[in-house]
């Protein structure tokens, strides 16, 4: 495949072609990864030092507290990481009672946050630096403070409201009782000094430790049903990414309890249409790409759970036989509502590094909603995550909340192989519901469309939102959303940039990387 290096879109960045990169929303962590792979470190190091720095730079999206899941080509290999918590083994349905959802905030949501183990389990199996290496960037930043991006600011500031009725998150995150301004200087010492207890303690202390008993003694006193034991008893599971070719490549995803099986659904699909005969951005070409997003959704939301408690195999599900049978029922000219055909017996940070060696990373941390569930533990800068607000509460569904389970997971790392297996592009597009479809449309105008990794990620974007309605961003041409409507799409179109997440592109050429990075978003790519 030849990129194209046309730039149709109007865009305020131009890709970063190097020999090592590092691209991420937030400057100064991309930074700090770029300083790991300049004291010798690779591509793992340095998405480690990002990821960290991030907890303290972008502490609205993620943080000590969350989860986080990889995927890496080691050289050799494609190898998974779930860093997913599980909740409370204390935790019934019967608490929940009379509740048409999960909770979003306070403790309820709250599960087992991963994110540490994440960057242990990485560092020991393929880090070169040292532990408490990776944390140097993020410790300094916390300590002395920092200025905070404006896109950053934004979110922090929605945070005052929503997070009024929790003192803690006050006296952590907003300082002098308001969030930062663009611009204004945030310290968090209690940040620095619980990253100097992990890297000190190899991350021990976080789950059998100090942390730990902090953590669980808050919510004995604040009506949490986290105990030691379910920190302790916390671990990482590597796994074996799952696969679905597309074109000339092959696009790969964590198996559940994350929602990266939506988009294999979906480019499978996809698969059985040739894209290319319509333009880029044109009418059809968008209307049977959301087509076959639905039929993604509609069997992701009705199947993806924990593992252990899905009642079909997530293989069973990318079976070409039933994959073609989908794609049938999808026309040119009319717009559909799917359900589940297949019978049974939403605040987040992704990054990618990519080094000299070969050495590719693709990785995703998240609180899930902005600051997570608003439960900070006092004097630790620990946000905990609401990633259990992604359970379901209906008897008889498979992600429905129980105790000691892994809920649907929003955040998915993404890379894509050659036919052959060899690594091709680590990426991924942060922010919640849209990340699978983020996916399916970077891989639809690369490998259909041939654009380059910047463009791919300037070009304008589709949201199908839960209730199956169409969300246009601007700059489609003005007769795109008129005609979906006439094929039976309820389109809202010139929709704001905030709904349509964030792209991070590392593409392997044949000789260095090209690095794209989302205008939406404030970070960059960076690299030498």
């Amino acid at each position: 495949m030849t990129l194209s290096w046309e730039f149709p879109y109007r865009s305020q960045r131009m890709p970063v072609l190097a020999d090592n990169v590092v691209a991420t929303s937030q400057p100064l962590a991309a930074e700090a990864g770029l300083q790991a792979l300049r004291k010798g470190g690779n591509a793992v190091d340095a998405a480690l030092a990002t990821a960290i720095a991030l907890t303290v730079v972008e502490p609205t999206s993620n943080g000590i507290g969350s989860d986080a899941f990889a995927i890496v080509w080691d050289g050799r290999q494609l190898v998974g990481l779930n860093a997913s918590g599980r909740s409370p083994r204390a935790l019934t349905p019967e608490r929940f009672a009379g509740l048409a959802q999960m909770p979003t905030v306070g403790w309820d949501p709250v599960t087992v946050p991963g994110a540490v183990s994440a960057w242990v389990a990485l560092s020991d199996r393929f880090g070169e630096l040292s532990f408490s290496e990776l944390f140097v960037d993020a410790i300094r930043y916390a300590r002395e403070g920092y200025p905070v991006s404006p896109i950053t600011a934004r979110g922090w500031a929605g945070a005052e409201r929503r997070y009024a009725a929790f003192p803690s998150f006050a006296d952590t995150f907003l300082p002098g009782g308001h969030a930062p301004r663009p611009g204004g200087r945030f310290r968090s010492p209690d940040h620095a000094a619980t990253l100097e207890l992990i890297a000190a303690t190899h991350g021990e202390a976080f789950y059998r430790g100090t942390l730990a008993d902090k953590i669980a003694a808050h919510a004995r006193t604040t009506g949490g049903l986290m105990t030691e034991e379910d920190l302790g008893t916390h671990a990482p599971e590597w796994v074996t990414p799952m696969a679905q070719p597309y074109r000339d490549a092959c696009l790969h995803e964590i198996p559940p309890n994350g929602q990266g099986l939506a988009a294999l659904i979906t480019l499978g699909i996809l698969e059985h249409f040739e894209l290319s005969r319509y333009p880029v951005d044109s009418i059809d070409s968008i209307h049977l790409q959301v087509e076959a997003m639905k039929v993604g959704f509609a069997e992701a939301h009705r199947h993806i759970a924990d593992p252990g408690w899905m009642e079909v195999a997530p293989e069973a599900l990318l079976e070409p036989g039933f994959l073609a049978d989908r794609a049938q029922e999808i026309t040119l000219d009319q717009a559909r509502f799917p359900s589940s055909a297949l019978e049974t017996d939403h605040g987040t940070v992704y990054l990618t590094a990519a080094d000299a060696s070969g050495m590719m990373v693709s990785y995703i941390q998240s609180n899930y909603m902005g600051f997570g569930s608003g439960i900070v533990i006092p004097g630790t800068g620990i946000a905990l995550q609401n990633r259990g607000a992604g359970f379901r509460l209906e008897e008889g569904h498979p992600n429905r909340v129980a105790g000691g389970k892994r809920p649907y997971h929003t955040i998915i790392p993404a890379f894509a192989t050659r036919p052959g297996g060899e690594p091709l592009m680590s990426f991924g597009v942060m922010g919640g519901h849209m990340q699978p479809q983020g996916h399916v449309q970077m891989m639809v105008r690369l490998f259909d469309y041939n654009q380059n990794p910047q463009a791919a990620s300037d070009g304008p974007r589709w949201y199908v939102d839960e209730d199956m309605s169409l969300k246009l961003e601007m700059g489609f041409a003005p007769e795109v959303a008129e005609a979906l409507r006439v094929r039976g799409h309820t389109v809202q179109e010139n929709v704001g940039p905030g709904l349509f997440g964030g792209a991070q592109l590392i593409y392997r050429m044949n000789d260095g990387y090209c690095a794209g990075t989302d205008w939406r978003k404030d970070g960059q790519a960076v690299g030498f």
